[in-house]
């Protein structure tokens, strides 16, 4: 894989701390000529081959893959023109701001016979596969509860008046886009898609700060909390009739977990010697290229427009602007 990344940011270095075990052929960053510095020091630092300051210069050169780790509002039209310039694209989450952007970007890398991925690593992670494997054990599901609750350096900024990306309905910001999109997704690739959604969220000046999800599976009910102007020892849990599953970390970021049977003693579950948590979907990108393995590409579609789907109404009940263009950029 011969990769190009968008970006300088937060994503771009946790990459980087991945980026020498995965066997790139080469690898490119993409700055703003204001962030020149920064994409310097990225590929002085890691090796990397080459950095642009022009993005189609970026998509003139011979990469094949394209990793959009920008702001969420920039997604859909940085990974359209590289759709349409015949690159595999790879987005961080989430996917878009909205499912018409979504699904017009699916059509388009269909009709270009080209690969594309959301970078949200829940779903490759060993102990998360490992959890899919068990839920059995928890009998019939009652009730789900995941928490992403973590305090934002930008919510002080934010109440004395700055909007930064992240608290920016217009920049597709807000605790759950950002946060809670982890839960959603966790949920989404146990169980399916709900029958009904509820957001009740804490909104000020047009963005949810924090929020409580509730998702309606019929014969159980799950809760999705995600807080960015307050934080909360996180730990999650599925209750079944037979026992219980625990999580002690975000889902994003889980490396174990706890079976906490009725009757019976405790069983843990474990990933030796974890790796880096991008790694494993890193992995599975270039897998799923190498091997055009397109089934599995559109099981993960899927799951992402469904997610899509449920934050867009997530958003829409609560007055938070989701009418993005099609035609933000001149593609």
């Amino acid at each position: 894989m011969r990769i190009g990344i968008l970006g300088t940011g937060m994503m771009a270095n946790l990459v980087m701390e991945i980026i020498n075990r995965l066997a790139f052929s080469y690898i490119a960053v993409l700055g703003r000529k204001e962030s020149e510095e920064k994409a310097k020091a990225l590929c002085r630092e890691n090796g990397l081959d080459a950095y642009y300051l022009d993005y189609d210069e970026l998509l003139d050169s011979d990469v094949d893959t394209i990793y959009v780790a920008l702001p969420n509002h920039l997604h859909y039209e940085f990974a359209k023109k590289a759709l349409l310039h015949g690159k595999h694209v790879i987005i961080e989450k989430p996917i878009t701001a909205n499912a018409v952007q979504l699904k017009d970007l699916m059509e388009t890398a269909k009709g270009q016979g080209k690969m594309m991925f959301e970078a949200m690593n829940i779903h490759y992670l060993p102990a998360y596969c490992s959890l899919k494997d068990h839920l059995a054990q928890a009998g019939d599901l009652k009730i789900v509860s995941f928490n992403y609750s973590q305090y934002s350096s930008r919510y002080d900024a934010f109440k004395k008046g700055e909007i930064l990306a992240a608290f920016d309905p217009a920049r597709a910001g807000g605790a759950l886009m950002d946060l809670n999109v982890y839960n959603i997704h966790a949920m989404v690739g146990l169980f399916g898609k709900p029958e009904k959604v509820i957001y009740e969220a804490n909104v000020e000046r047009g963005i949810d700060t924090s929020g409580i999800l509730t998702l309606d599976y019929g014969t159980f009910k799950a809760s999705a909390i995600g807080a960015k102007d307050c934080k909360a020892p996180v730990r999650c849990s599925i209750q079944g009739t037979d026992g219980c599953f625990v999580i002690p970390k975000p889902m994003s970021q889980m490396e174990s977990y706890e079976f906490m049977p009725n009757i019976g003693e405790t069983v843990r579950y474990g990933t030796e010697n974890p790796e880096n948590r991008l790694y494993y979907e890193f992995k599975e990108f270039q897998r799923m290229i190498r091997e055009r393995d397109w089934e599995k590409e559109k099981r993960m579609l899927e799951i992402s427009l469904i997610v899509s789907g449920i934050l867009e109404e997530a958003r829409t009940q609560n007055g938070i602007f989701t009418d993005f263009s099609l035609t933000e950029m001149d593609l």
